[in-house]
């Protein structure tokens, strides 16, 4: 790569900022840029499970973007740091797993993450490499770069102490051991989620200390899942997996409210920024309408994770379910006037529609993922009818109405 021209840096810029958080230092990052040579990318992923969901991929994604304009990904594998487990968020010492659990989780990772990168130009680093060299005094001068205090400052651990609740002694060392990998790796820039900071800053840290040039951090957020209001989590059973049936992510996708479809575009759609600037416009002025734009969010990111025929088959299935008579053809028909917002809130929705007894058995009904909205699950309790349309509510399996909200 030569020196890149001002305008090359501020559009290389502008798609690496698309959807991030934070980048620090910016200026940082426009200085490595300027200067042409292809910079290392690095973002760690500790194989704790064995399948990806769509959460996973904002990272991958933005690896992705780097990759594009021609820098070195590094896909890194932390199959020592998953011995200990990342204390980030968690309010007690996390289960550690074994080797093989380990070993066999990075496998599938390893396939899942090349239907988005590309493998020929995917460099994949497994952290044990350098860890199982270390002897016990390196490790003993790594622990001596930081402090019990500062380790204290983590919001998680401060919690944790506070309230009297364990922290183990090989928790501390998970910041150092993912900063290190930072060396190791002598990381021009790393990727990581918003929770990652203190992790993050301290592959800084340890670089200025070891008299590398400190990494830019390029933080992105957590993305929410199918509620739109807690992160996208399979405990939390409001994920969509890399590996599941292609007919049951239209059916997620589809149920997913208006405000979230823009977010999951933005951090995960690979259309350009002007694409999706013209997208918006166009469903703003009523020329596409919001399901159609999350058919078309579907449909791509179906086609990433299986194939074109795949994404089509589903759009096709989720069509004809209404033809094939899994919604009936006749049906009570119902016009409702909106409330002092213009529109209804569901739960209210489905008791004026005489769907359910009461507010509260509507809000059971969504909570238990039992509503559907012309044949596709509504993941989204706050979900509200555009005014002005017409669609089709069930609440389980034999109750159905169609709606149209006025104003």
């Amino acid at each position: 790569m030569t020196t890149q021209t001002d305008q090359a840096v501020e559009d290389a810029i502008e798609l690496i900022g698309r959807g991030a958080d934070e980048i620090l230092p910016l200026e940082g990052l426009r200085e490595k840029l300027k200067s042409g040579r292809p910079l290392r990318i690095k973002a760690g992923f500790d194989p704790t499970a064995p399948d990806l969901h769509l959460g996973h991929t904002v990272l991958i994604n933005k690896l992705r973007q780097f990759q594009k304009l021609g820098h070195e990904v590094i896909f890194l594998i932390g199959d020592f740091t998953g011995l200990i487990g990342d204390p980030t968020g968690k309010n007690q010492t996390r289960q550690p797993l074994t080797e093989l659990q380990l070993k066999e989780n990075a496998e599938t990772y390893a396939a899942q993450v090349f239907k988005i990168l590309d493998r020929e130009k995917t460099r994949v680093e497994y952290n044990s490499r350098w860890m199982n060299t270390l002897s016990p005094q390196e490790f003993i001068r790594l622990a001596a770069k930081l402090t019990v205090a500062r380790m204290l400052e983590r919001d998680d651990f401060s919690k944790r102490f506070k309230a009297e609740q364990p922290i183990s002694i090989h928790e501390f060392l998970y910041p150092l051991m993912q900063g290190y990998d930072s060396v190791a790796l002598e990381a021009d820039v790393e990727l990581g989620g918003t929770d990652q900071r203190f992790n993050l800053l301290m592959g800084r840290e340890l670089q200025r200390d070891a008299g590398q040039d400190p990494q830019v951090i390029v933080m992105m957020p957590i993305l929410e899942g199918l509620d739109g209001e807690k992160k996208m989590s399979k405990s939390l059973g409001n994920y969509i997996g890399l590996n599941e049936a292609p007919g049951d992510m239209y059916g997620k996708l589809m149920g997913i409210s208006d405000d979230l479809m823009w977010r999951y575009y933005e951090l995960l759609s690979f259309k350009s920024n002007a694409e999706l600037a013209t997208l918006k416009g166009d469903v703003a002025s009523g020329a596409v309408s919001p399901n159609a734009a999350k058919a078309e969010l579907a449909r791509e990111l179906i086609t990433r994770f299986h194939d074109a025929d795949a994404a089509e088959r589903a759009a096709k299935s989720a069509g004809n379910k209404f033809r094939a008579g899994d919604i009936p053809d006749e049906m009570p028909e119902l016009t409702l006037p909106g409330d002092a917002e213009g529109s209804l809130p569901l739960y209210v929705l489905l008791r004026e529609a005489g769907l359910v007894k009461s507010s509260s058995e509507a809000k059971n009904f969504i909570t238990q993922g039992a509503v559907r909205l012309d044949g596709a699950l509504i993941q989204d309790g706050g979900w509200r009818p555009v005014v002005g349309e017409t669609h089709v509510y069930q609440c389980g399996k034999k109750r159905f109405v169609r709606v149209t909200v006025t104003s």
